[in-house]
């Protein structure tokens, strides 16, 4: 049984690992998974047919971490989540920083274009982003895709509120990707 849904997109820091306030994860040590995320993945799994990792990365365009350290972590969190039956078909970034006009980051659509190029069979309209950030959303609803905003970036909720009394969508709210992944085992049919 597969959700009507065919690819999931998802945000990492905030998502797939704990965020760091104010501060990048440079190495793999200070990589977190988020309570019940492993378990999750391995639900989504057998339920969506492309699931990739959209980042924003301008760590790398401070000068916090390489290019080469970022895809150590990327390896690493991919390699655990197979260990633990989840997968993920690509990881896309953007190393620019926020100042930087005509930049890669969300909300800019670049990164979707870039696993749609690797995954062809990718249709936006058939996709779901899962963030905790308002360029995340805003990211899923330039596409056309369901969004799910993962509750808890504290120091966005004014921003995000405003933006949605201006008219953003925000399709799903919950405090996890664990929750994201409970919602679902209860909807989809048996």
């Amino acid at each position: 049984m597969s959700y009507p849904h065919h690819t999931l997109f998802l945000d990492r820091d905030g998502v797939i690992n704990e965020r760091i306030p104010g501060d990048y994860i440079a190495h793999w040590e200070d990589f977190q998974f988020t309570a019940g995320t492993l378990d999750a993945l391995a639900f989504f799994a057998k339920h969506f047919q492309r699931i990739v990792v959209v980042t924003n990365q301008q760590g790398i365009g401070k000068g916090k971490m390489s290019l080469e350290q970022l895809q150590h972590i990327h390896e690493k969190m991919a390699t655990d989540i197979a260990k633990a039956w989840g997968r993920i078909d690509g990881v896309y970034h953007c190393p620019d920083l926020a100042s930087v006009p005509n930049n890669c980051r969300k909300p800019a659509s670049g990164m979707a274009w870039q696993a749609k190029a690797a995954f062809p069979d990718i249709d936006f309209q058939r996709s779901v982003m899962v963030g905790d950030s308002l360029s995340d959303i805003e990211f899923g609803q330039n596409l056309g895709m369901v969004t799910v905003l993962i509750e808890g970036k504290m120091d966005e909720i004014d921003q995000i509120a405003q933006a949605v009394n201006n008219g953003l969508r925000i399709d799903h709210r919950f405090n996890s990707l664990q929750d994201f992944a409970q919602f679902l085992r209860k909807t989809l049919p048996q």
